[in-house]
């Protein structure tokens, strides 16, 4: 029995699709192990978001080397279907997989050669074009959340994005199906215990319900049907766009049984001209409009926003305007992005181009932004009752969990309640930044 590692590069829905495919493998027959345990095949499925995720990749490679020098690379994922020749150049890696190949791995994996040094690798790559069909994904015994793909692709042409040229269109699992993986999962559970928490995720899931290029179902009937399924606590959205994040949706999240309120809604810029740079399907005030629909209904809901700076034609101006709207909004945190060229992108053409310092000083301005946003944030949920998902992520002793409106919590170490949600009181914010808390007299009994 051949042994098998995977690593995983990129977003939630990468992971989703790393522990379908090594399911698949072991259904086939090889063992996986972990990356340092001398595997016989490395998997490498990649992102290729930024340049960093590029050259995170070839940094894995090398690893992979130095663990096992005879064993076999394989890369596939975005970066794979984006510069096939260029990885395939790349010593050490010996197949690359494409979107449309990726989900035959196991097919394709007899048929694998060690390449020799100095030759290029084996390449499985179709057109993006061809990468049409839609594979169910979900993981499970990788972390304490699920991860639920419910869609993949995307037909929005934003400027500085590869991911339609990685990903192909826009497409859709049905809602039958996504409940029945939903509902499996709940069956399946953990080693340690059962599932408590699904995150859907997929490149724009507010898309959700394209099934052979026709709208067939909406996200809001896909929230509706998960919220009916029985035995995991919680859903999370995990990221949706302003302009399909509609006034049902979020209505419907406020009263919900499983849905949590935390919502991660991309801006990438408050300055209308940018947006329409960026080709972005929305302005401001539509953005501003959603987060005070959210507020209204739930005042303690958490609000992620992506933001990207240093985007070609942005002025000093128009950062600036970027930076006064998002410390005027409501919002719980920043993900920032600095702009980085991407080939075959239209932004490429846009002029002019902003320098690598004032990218990196307006990166640096927003992240302190946030920072006091998340202080803040958390702040007004001291003294609030919340319940908590502690993870397996231990640190110097401690557990991490979060809220259901995603506020970080911190607590000595107890393997008894890993995986368990737990009510608690929100009491302090410590010198990490990290809410510590105190549980309820009821569950002190319990244990």
């Amino acid at each position: 029995m051949k042994k098998v590692a995977f690593y995983t590069l990129g977003c939630k829905l990468n992971f989703s699709e790393t522990s379908t495919l090594a399911r698949l493998m072991e259904q086939h027959g090889y063992e996986r192990v972990e990356f340092n345990q001398q595997p016989d095949i490395f998997i490498i499925n990649t992102c290729s978001v930024t340049d960093n995720a590029d050259k995170k990749c070839r940094k894995i490679v090398r690893e992979a080397q130095k663990i096992n020098p005879d064993g076999y690379v394989a890369i596939l994922g975005c970066y794979a279907q984006l510069k096939p020749k260029e990885i395939s150049e790349i010593p050490g890696v010996d197949a690359v997989l494409g979107a449309s190949e990726k989900f035959r791995l196991h097919e394709l994996m007899p048929t694998f050669e060690k390449v020799p040094s100095g030759q290029p690798a084996q390449v499985f790559n179709s057109p993006i074009e061809e990468a049409i069909e839609y594979h169910a994904s979900y993981s499970l015994n990788d972390r304490t959340r699920t991860f639920l793909k419910v869609q993949d692709g995307c037909d929005y042409p934003c400027a500085y994005c590869t991911i339609p040229l990685a990903r192909g269109k826009s497409r859709s699992d049905t809602v039958a199906n996504v409940v029945r993986a939903a509902k499996e999962i709940a069956e399946r559970g953990r080693s340690a215990g059962a599932v408590k928490e699904i995150v859907l995720t997929g490149v724009n899931i507010g898309d959700f319900g394209l099934v052979d290029g026709q709208r067939q179902e909406t996200f809001f009937d896909l929230v509706r049907a998960l919220d009916e399924v029985d035995g995991i606590e919680r859903f999370r959205i995990s990221s949706i766009e302003p302009n399909l994040l509609t006034d049902e949706v979020i209505e419907f999240v406020a009263q919900s049984k499983r849905f949590v309120p935390h919502f991660h809604v991309p801006l990438q810029s408050g300055s209308n001209r940018v947006l329409g740079l960026m080709r972005r399907r929305y302005k401001r005030e539509l953005y501003a409009d959603r987060v005070q629909k959210i507020k209204e209904l739930m005042p303690h809901a958490c609000i992620g926003v992506d933001v990207i700076v240093g985007h070609p034609g942005e002025t000093d101006t128009e950062f600036k305007e970027t930076y006064l709207f998002l410390n005027e909004l409501p919002i719980s945190y920043l993900h920032v992005f600095t702009y980085s060229e991407r080939p075959n992108t239209t932004a490429i053409g846009i002029k002019p181009v902003v320098p690598g310092h004032v990218r990196a000083e307006r990166s640096k301005m927003l992240h302190i932004l946030s920072d006091k946003k998340r202080r803040a944030f958390y702040e007004s949920q001291i003294g609030r009752d919340a319940t908590v998902l502690f993870e397996e992520d231990i640190e110097d002793g401690k557990m991490q969990g979060f809220t259901e409106n995603y506020v970080r919590v911190v607590a000595q170490y107890d393997p008894l309640r890993i995986n368990e949600t737990l009510p608690v009181r929100l009491t302090a914010i410590n010198a990490e930044g990290l809410m510590e808390a105190e549980e309820h007299a009821t569950v002190l009994e319990h244990h």
